[in-house]
């Protein structure tokens, strides 16, 4: 059974949601997933022993939360080359902050990225529930 770590930055718990969604894909997968809100990272050995890793910030003014900015520079500490990653968002207009993070992981951690960022305006909307937990299963099939 792998270790799978979904860390999340919300303002009104829509990407919390989605990471608990996630990690229930995962979970189906007989794995074994903790979901925490980015404030409980405070150094990057917080990040060390899980096999897959999952970031995921809400989009506001067209950028990340301000705490995933700050966790992914304790990230490029925690020597996460070849893990497996994703990385997910709620959005109201724009989405930016899956994508930003989604690269930040692939290009400066060197990452085993899935294949792309799940953007969700809500966990409740248009088929939400189900493609946030086909998105962790698509992790489990990595680990």
């Amino acid at each position: 059974m792998a270790k799978v770590l979904i860390v999340c930055a919300t303002r009104t718990g829509e990407t919390l949601k989605i990471g608990e969604l996630i990690a229930e894909g995962i979970r189906f997968s007989g794995h074994e997933t903790k979901v925490v809100k980015v404030n409980a990272i405070k150094n990057e050995t917080d990040l060390q022993g899980y096999d897959a890793l999952l970031f995921g910030s809400a989009t506001y003014h067209g950028d990340m939360i301000q705490g995933m900015k700050t966790m992914l520079f304790l990230a490029e500490k925690a020597e996460l080359e070849g893990k497996a990653g994703g990385a997910f968002g709620a959005f109201g207009w724009s989405g930016e902050a899956p994508d930003r993070i989604f690269n930040t992981m692939k290009n400066i951690f060197n990452m085993d990225m899935v294949s792309g960022p799940l953007r969700l305006k809500s966990s409740s909307l248009g088929g939400g529930t189900q493609m946030a937990q086909d998105y962790g299963r698509e992790i489990a099939e990595k680990l």
